[in-house]
């Protein structure tokens, strides 16, 4: 959410950044709605006065013996609480329509991200490693997979449908060793917490971090106001919804596995061979929450705590600086992390390391107090993939595969899966 007042002052600048995104915004109506309530708030202040003195001049003219003007000043009291309730409803409403409106407008652009709608315009920050050479057709991951039993997209299908996977055997246990490998490494050596968080939650955790209104078509709903959560960046964010944290706390950093859990309505025959793209998978989680004059150095380092997963094994990968049009509605600014696949000869994101700056906390209520009695301010927030498991799982299969079929562990996996090769 934004700030109110700059929707005030700013509203041409606002209309423009938001378009930057590809978003029109409804600030004429915001700005129509917000003049009505601020003249009722006027109004209703100096009614509010009115009914005050109103008030102390009845106790004076009875102690005077002038009923007759008393109850006169009673019926002008009793007439200005009806008018002072009516206008109390509608300011209510006239509130409730502006948080409609509010929560329609899109984090803005930070200065530093390159205008554009596509692909295209991404910039290309930095790469790792070189892409692996083959001396025999490399085969795709799910190819890969079938062949050696790791996974059962038949029987996947047949229990849930399209968009799920059965890991099974080695396929099962490579999974979970990515996952403790990864948690190991974010908590152990890069200083994250580790938090386990509930896989369902109320609306209004996805409210705070900006999932809900706009999309929740990609959500899956359990009951009125339960949701399955679409990453760990949602129940992670609001453990500190509606507090005041002290500066001497910042920066908190926490790292969360979870299974995550999207519709992906919006992406209907988009990569849909082998787990490019499920409607299940698994991802470990990094969440930050900063002081605001942090929030960008907290984002560079975040983002190399996340390529540090793809170092460690071995992979090559890019940093992207998403452009304007690519970005989500939240983030204020983008780094996506794109591993090579072999198999597809193409880049697959594996993350998205974001700032949010004070969006998300503005939402979630979650503020700061630099100290005792200082007036509280917004926290910046970050989060980013450290990291999504599908698309990482298809690349060390289809990176280390060998011509006779059989799969080399890289090293740093190898404690974990318990195997050098999955022959």
């Amino acid at each position: 959410m934004l700030d109110r007042h700059l929707l005030r002052t700013q509203p041409e600048a606002v209309r423009a950044d938001a378009k930057k995104k590809g978003i029109e915004v409804p600030i004429d109506r915001f700005l129509q709605i917000d003049e009505e309530w601020r003249t009722l708030i006027t109004g209703l202040q100096a009614r509010q006065a009115d009914l005050n003195r109103s008030s102390k001049e009845i106790g004076a003219l009875m102690s005077q013996g002038k009923r007759d003007e008393a109850e006169a000043a009673k019926e002008t009291v009793r007439a200005a609480k009806e008018e002072i309730a009516a206008g109390e409803a509608r300011e209510r409403e006239l509130e409730a329509e502006l948080r409609d409106l509010e929560l329609q407008f899109p984090n803005l652009p930070h200065e530093s991200v390159p205008v554009g709608f596509d692909e295209d315009k991404n910039a290309i920050i930095r790469e790792w490693g070189d892409i692996p050479p083959f001396d025999f057709e490399p085969k795709p991951h799910w190819e890969l997979a079938e062949a050696r039993g790791l996974i059962d997209f038949p029987r996947a299908s047949k229990i849930s449908g399209s968009g799920f996977a059965v890991y099974t055997g080695w396929g099962a246990r490579l999974q979970r060793a990515l996952i403790s490998f990864m948690v190991d490494r974010q908590t152990l050596r890069n200083g994250y917490r580790e938090v386990y968080p509930p896989y369902l939650v109320l609306g209004a955790s996805l409210y705070g971090t900006g999932q809900l209104p706009k999309f929740e078509e990609d959500l899956y709903k359990v009951d009125d106001d339960l949701y399955m959560i679409p990453t760990a960046e949602v129940p992670v964010t609001n453990l500190y919804r509606d507090e005041i944290l002290e500066a001497w706390q910042l920066p908190i950093k926490l790292a969360a596995y979870s299974a995550c859990f999207r519709r992906e309505s919006g992406a209907a025959g988009k990569d849909t061979r082998g787990i490019q793209r499920m409607h299940q998978f698994d991802k470990v989680e990094l969440v930050k929450i900063v002081l605001p004059e942090n929030s960008y150095d907290e984002l560079e380092s975040l983002t190399v705590d996340a390529e540090s997963i793809l170092q460690e094994l071995g992979l090559h990968y890019r940093v992207s600086l998403l452009c304007t049009g690519e970005m989500s509605f939240s983030n204020a600014k983008c780094y996506d992390l794109e591993l090579w696949s072999p198999g597809l000869r193409k880049y697959l994101e594996v993350s998205s390391c974001s700032n949010f700056e004070a969006f998300q906390a503005r939402r979630a209520n979650i503020r700061l107090r630099r100290a005792q009695g200082d007036k509280p301010e917004f926290a910046h927030i970050l989060n980013g993939s450290g990291l999504a498991t599908p698309r990482l799982f298809a690349a060390i299969i289809e990176t280390f595969q060998q011509e006779d079929g059989s799969i080399v562990i890289p090293d740093a996996l190898r404690p974990y899966v318990g195997t050098d090769v999955i022959a």
